[in-house]
């Protein structure tokens, strides 16, 4: 075994073992509609740093990650990030590089994990979608896998160290795979579109309280917009 799937292999582990001290149930529901093989986007909310380990651990793929350039450049979490797939990305506008590279992950058939809201909710309730998880679906045809996260908002630092077991119950529910209609052209108008379809997606599978700037949207997603991934 090489180093770095020796280190990989401690990180998970670890992260097991420290979800056993601070999650009391850990749930995952759906695990059967993710595709094993093939080029994967998985899209999923955003409420706390851990949402990452959540998904590793409960999604039964080896997940690529765009990462916050800052987080890249950490002096010790920064190479372990690189070494688990991460790739920085510039949060202020479009970072073309980035998205590029996304693209040719998910080509190589791999399942690559992204957050459309950009960044972490301070609410608990879903934000704003981005472009960048529709533009790389756009450019790919890759089908998405809508994922929610709950659970994970009431987590606040440092407190998780020094209070065990204050995290109650932790969900993962994942949706079925489908995939976006192909566009004319892939311009602003077209990536605004298939974001709100991501974002419904993605806002069905939380509970109400979580759906924030899409509660009341979610059911507005038809057959004729998406297609099915069986």
């Amino acid at each position: 075994m090489s180093l770095i799937r020796a280190y990989r292999r401690f990180i998970v582990l670890l992260a097991r073992f420290l979800f056993t001290i601070y999650i009391r149930r850990f749930e995952v529901v759906g695990r059967e509609h993710v595709p094993l093989e093939g080029p994967l986007i998985l899209a999923s909310n955003h409420a706390n740093n851990v949402d990452a380990p959540v998904i590793s651990l409960g999604v039964p793929r080896y997940p690529m990650f765009m990462a916050k350039q800052e987080m890249i450049t950490w002096p010790i979490l920064g190479p372990a990030f690189r070494i688990f797939g991460a790739f920085p990305v510039r949060r202020s506008g479009a970072d073309l590089s980035a998205i590029r590279a996304a693209s040719e992950m998910v080509n190589e058939g791999k399942m690559l994990v992204m957050f459309p809201e950009g960044t972490r909710s301070r609410t608990g309730g879903l934000t704003k979608g981005h472009p960048g998880t529709a533009l790389i679906a756009l450019r790919t045809g890759a089908p998405i896998l809508p994922v929610a996260v709950t659970g994970t908002e009431t987590i606040v630092w440092p407190w998780l160290f020094i209070k065990p077991l204050s995290i109650r119950h932790v969900k993962l529910t994942i949706g079925e795979p489908f995939r976006l209609p192909p566009a004319e052209r892939i311009d602003g108008d077209a990536a605004a579109a298939a974001t709100d379809v991501i974002m419904r997606r993605i806002a069905a599978l939380l509970p109400p309280q979580h759906r924030g700037v899409y509660a009341g949207l979610e059911g507005e997603t038809t057959p004729a917009e998406t297609d099915k991934v069986y």
